[in-house]
């Protein structure tokens, strides 16, 4: 991994092998982006996605790209649940494609979210096959792009030249025509990006 970050022009500030330390290199060096595998020394289980969300604890909108083997469904959603972007969730075999997880890891360090299309299903498994998106309007559509890419309401605001009162209004439109009711167990701006990022992926 450290070759071949190397390789495509990262700099590797720390190389380590269990949650203690990644939390203390992610204190130490402050890098622009962690590469976290979700199963860690010493139980292989769930340290690694567990430190994940510690240190987006400690520093809020750290950028982070998990690796896993298989879709932790319960993780996935908890790591993507503050809405504050810089996430990326990839399952390794993608790792086998240089260039599509450099491409990822770039997305998510510039406070983007990168998912495994097979994530998306997972996470979105009990949701409709129409396109859900056909109900918004092109406005819509667009403080939705910016949200997936991580973006606040007020940032939104200010790329699309609106009141951060008018980005409030079209969200609340967004979750209301995508049928996300509030639960406590689920982040309606989350969802909402994984709705459009699934319809990404449908399309191609």
């Amino acid at each position: 991994m450290t070759r071949l970050l190397e390789a495509h022009g990262f700099t590797v500030v720390s190389a380590v092998g269990n949650a203690t330390e990644l939390l203390k290199a992610i204190d130490d060096h402050a890098p622009d982006i962690a590469v976290v595998d979700v199963r860690l020394p010493p139980s292989f289980s769930d340290e690694g996605i567990k430190a994940a969300l510690e240190a987006r604890r400690r520093r809020p909108g750290l950028p982070v790209l998990v690796l896993s083997q298989h879709v932790e469904q319960t993780y996935a959603r908890e790591l993507l649940a503050d809405g504050a972007g810089a996430i990326g969730y990839l399952l390794k075999d993608r790792v086998l494609n240089a260039d599509q997880f450099v491409d990822a890891l770039r997305m998510v360090a510039a406070g983007g979210t990168a998912m495994d299309p097979e994530v998306i299903t997972k996470l979105l498994a009990s949701r409709s096959r129409r396109d859900p998106l056909d109900a918004l309007t092109p406005r819509e559509r667009q403080v939705l792009e910016l949200m997936a890419e991580g973006r606040s309401n007020a940032a939104i605001a200010q790329r699309l030249t609106i009141s951060e009162a008018a980005v409030g209004k079209h969200t609340a439109s967004i979750f209301t025509k995508l049928d996300l009711a509030q639960h406590e167990d689920d982040n309606r701006r989350v969802l909402a990006v994984l709705t459009y990022l699934s319809s990404k992926v449908r399309q191609g």
